[in-house]
């Protein structure tokens, strides 16, 4: 397996889905997003993505303009192709027409020197499942604490 140098995570995929199932794609960018890419000026917070016309797209993911950029620079928040096969186009558009699913961007990462985007198949979570998770997450915090403090009276 090649390294994979995460540039971005969505704060909120798994906050706000249950994840079941994820698939990395590709990207179709300009040189000038590229150059942003690398500085690390990309963000996925309110972005998710759909399939239009057969093909796969993500809306409203934003990458900052190049500052060294010239009239190349593109909308930071533009429709973004991503790259995918016809079987799997077809096997989210499958999953996707199921009763309350999404497909939203997890991550973006450079695999070797090309950019990658993982997607995941989600289902929206209620408020009660979020506050079972913080309160999960709460609880094993309070655990580790209480674990480390013991390790240290012994």
């Amino acid at each position: 397996m090649e390294n994979k140098k995460i540039i971005s995570k969505n704060p909120t995929a798994y906050h706000n889905y249950t994840i079941e199932d994820t698939i990395e794609t590709g990207i179709v960018l300009t040189g000038t997003e590229i150059k942003s890419i690398r500085a690390g000026k990309v963000n996925l917070k309110d972005c998710y993505a759909n399939i239009r016309n057969g093909e796969c797209f993500v809306y409203g993911m934003h990458i900052s303009p190049y500052d060294h950029g010239n009239i190349n620079n593109v909308d930071p928040v533009r429709d973004r192709k991503l790259l995918l096969n016809k079987r799997e186009i077809n096997k989210l558009f499958g999953k996707i027409k199921q009763d309350g699913y999404s497909l939203i961007p997890i991550c973006i990462y450079f695999k070797g020197s090309i950019v990658k985007m993982e997607l995941g198949i989600g289902k929206g979570k209620k408020l009660y499942d979020k506050r079972q998770d913080i309160a999960k997450k709460d609880a094993e915090r309070r655990m580790q604490k209480a674990l480390r403090a013991n390790e240290k009276n012994v």
